[in-house]
């Protein structure tokens, strides 16, 4: 949440690791260039700070306020059907996909929201910075977790193509590498949220709009990069 500090706007984000912040300085300098506003920030490892603040005025402005919610959209990295909005249920399907380009490589998470009717509520695809293709998925799930808690689902069904990420959340499968483990229990943490919440492994088929939220995502990355 932003605060007004000594004439800023300040906000601190924690990432997973550095590659992930990085990324995220990446696509905040985007939006910048094209607000034509430009902040001050601080970066260490998966740490990042940022104060707005408009120099012609030396006082904080709509300019700031405009730039604070494009980053607080580029966090939630959501797209609401505005044919849905605000017609979230307390029982909802999640879909969730993650995809690598390299396995480690450019990664990015996607997730849809969906109620028991099967329309699109919620979509999100989000580039993560480099990260392995079993990390993406996980953070694919982060995400649409996290978002059915702010919409307040209290019954969540989730659906991935990842086997190994659907048995380790059942706790048939162990999770064994240690990259994993605090995604892995930041997750878990947030299960007693719900009344109820189910995993279910569905072919990739199954997972189209997630799977096109995640290449979405990554095609922006890169022509992102490659115009640098």
């Amino acid at each position: 949440m932003w605060q007004n500090k000594n004439d800023h706007l300040y906000q601190r984000f924690e990432f997973t690791d550095f590659n992930e912040a990085f990324a995220f300085i990446n696509n905040v300098a985007e939006i910048a260039q094209e607000q034509n506003h430009h902040p001050k920030w601080a970066n260490e490892w998966n740490i990042v700070e940022i104060w707005l603040s408009t120099h012609e005025t030396g006082s904080v402005t709509e300019k700031d306020h405009a730039l604070a919610k494009a980053i607080d959209r580029l966090i939630l990295g959501e797209k609401i059907n505005s044919d849905q909005a605000g017609s979230f249920d307390s029982e909802m399907k999640l879909y969730a996909d993650g995809g690598s380009r390299g396995n480690p490589g450019p990664s990015a998470g996607g997730f849809v929201l969906m109620n028991m009717n099967n329309d699109e509520i919620l979509l999100s695809g989000k580039y993560l910075g480099i990260t392995t293709n079993n990390q993406a998925e996980y953070h694919s799930l982060k995400g649409g977790v996290e978002a059915a808690i702010k919409h307040n689902v209290r019954i969540l069904h989730v659906f991935m193509d990842s086997l190994l990420v659907v048995n380790q959340m059942k706790g048939i499968y162990k999770v064994k590498n240690r990259d994993l483990w605090p995604i892995y229990q930041a997750i878990k943490d947030l299960i007693p949220s719900f009344e109820s919440i189910s995993f279910t492994h569905v072919p990739r088929e199954l997972n189209k709009i997630a799977d096109a939220e995640v290449n979405k995502a990554l095609d922006i990355a890169m022509r992102r990069n490659s115009d640098k």
